[in-house]
């Protein structure tokens, strides 16, 4: 008898309201970087029935009309009638956007490595804050992304596909999808199987049937992005369940930057350090050192060296150096993971202006990551596998002594 388990993950559209304010802080953090690259931006936004707010930290040369920026990203998600979930005409915008605190700013400005001496160029910022960040990579699907939740984004973006090209015009920008995948026990090795389940909660106009609307989005929205063998006679599908979706966006429940952090990283396969990305310069290694997490992974996993990477890298306020970097490969390594984690402490550097110039950060590149996840996406400097040829010959000089 085969062993199996079931993984679930999900995704929500542009729609959702803390994706629709994920994306205004983002446009905010793009506005002012495109300005002054050098801009230090903490922007948060709480939206609910007819006003969005934004707070936090921003020092910069550049300025931006938060009111016509909100006004312009509604419309854009696609939240021009009053009946969609918010009225862009009629919207009240708050902002209580103030300058960053002058002691973090002096961490960040002249780490501790500086001020003890050291003179190289990528020594002289620090980070932004403390914590952890995990970034992680596994062979089981294209973009090397664990497949439930590379499965649930591609149903949201067809969700989105189709709405916008009025193929279904009834829908609605809020939504969400998730998927159980079951996986099989192969020779030691978890790999995927079949697809379980699936769930689609999806907002619509008050004209169409339930049945119409779980026919097309099983025909037209799912089975189109499910990969060929995974959906099985025995996969479930339940398309909104709760019976009808027509209240949906801001109106329906308000939306909180930060608050899909499992969605926009991993899907739940590997812990979370806890600190959200949108909004975010990159000096925060909350963001930056996330995406320089997955960046170490995915290179170590696309050179062959595991099948599933786990980097963890952890900082203190104000220092430039890590304060540790961890590998784990599951027992899936072609060698230890204490050797892993040579090979990236000689092949990576993660100090945060290191990060920022490798991966090109102060740009503006940050709206367009505020939904359907952060990583597995080929637009974006961080999944780029340009180290993986200096990965592979370190591991045949490894195999060779």
């Amino acid at each position: 008898m085969k062993r199996f388990r079931l993984y679930t993950s999900e995704s929500v559209t542009e729609g959702h309201p803390d994706k629709v304010a994920d994306r205004i802080s983002d446009s905010i953090l793009d506005a002012l970087i495109m300005q002054d690259p050098q801009s230090r931006v903490a922007a948060e936004t709480l939206l609910g029935r007819g006003l969005v707010t934004i707070a936090g930290e921003v020092t910069t040369r550049g300025y931006v009309d938060t009111a016509r920026l909100v006004r312009d990203t509604l419309r854009d998600i696609g939240y021009d009638e009053a009946s969609f979930g918010m009225d862009p005409e009629q919207v009240g915008v708050t902002s209580l956007l103030s300058s960053q605190s002058p002691e973090i700013a002096s961490g960040v400005n002249r780490s501790w490595e500086a001020r003890n001496g050291d003179t190289s160029v990528f020594s002289q910022r620090g980070a932004g804050d403390q914590g952890l960040m995990f970034g992680y990579a596994t062979n089981e699907t294209e973009e090397l992304m664990p497949a439930p939740l590379a499965i649930a984004h591609r149903i949201t973006r067809k969700l989105a596909e189709l709405r916008k090209n009025r193929t279904l015009p009834y829908l609605r920008p809020d939504g969400k999808a998730q998927v159980t995948l079951r996986y099989h026990e192969v020779a030691g090795r978890l790999l995927p199987h079949a697809v379980d389940t699936v769930v689609v909660s999806t907002q619509h106009s008050s004209e169409v049937l339930q049945s119409q609307i779980e026919r097309d989005v099983i025909e037209q929205v799912v089975l189109p992005v499910i990969p060929e063998g995974l959906s099985t006679q025995h996969t479930q599908y339940f398309i909104n369940p709760s019976g009808s979706f027509i209240l949906g966006g801001p109106y329906a429940d308000a939306g909180l930057t930060g608050r899909k952090i499992i969605v926009d990283t991993y899907g739940g396969a590997v812990p979370h350090g806890g600190g959200a990305f949108s909004g975010k310069d990159p000096t925060k290694v909350d963001r930056s050192a996330a995406y320089y997490a997955r960046y170490i992974a995915k290179n170590l996993v696309a050179a062959g060296l595991a099948d599933k990477a786990l980097v963890e890298i952890a900082y203190a306020i104000g220092k430039a150096r890590p304060v540790s970097l961890r590998v784990d490969s599951y027992g899936t390594g072609t060698v230890s993971d204490l050797d892993l984690a040579h090979w990236v402490e000689q092949h990576f550097d993660a100090r945060p202006a290191q990060i920022i110039h490798e991966l090109q950060l102060e740009r503006p590149i940050y709206a367009q990551t505020a939904a359907y996840g952060h990583f597995g996406r080929p637009e974006f400097p961080w999944e780029n596998t340009t180290k993986r040829q200096s990965l592979t010959t370190a591991q045949v000089i490894q195999g060779e002594k």
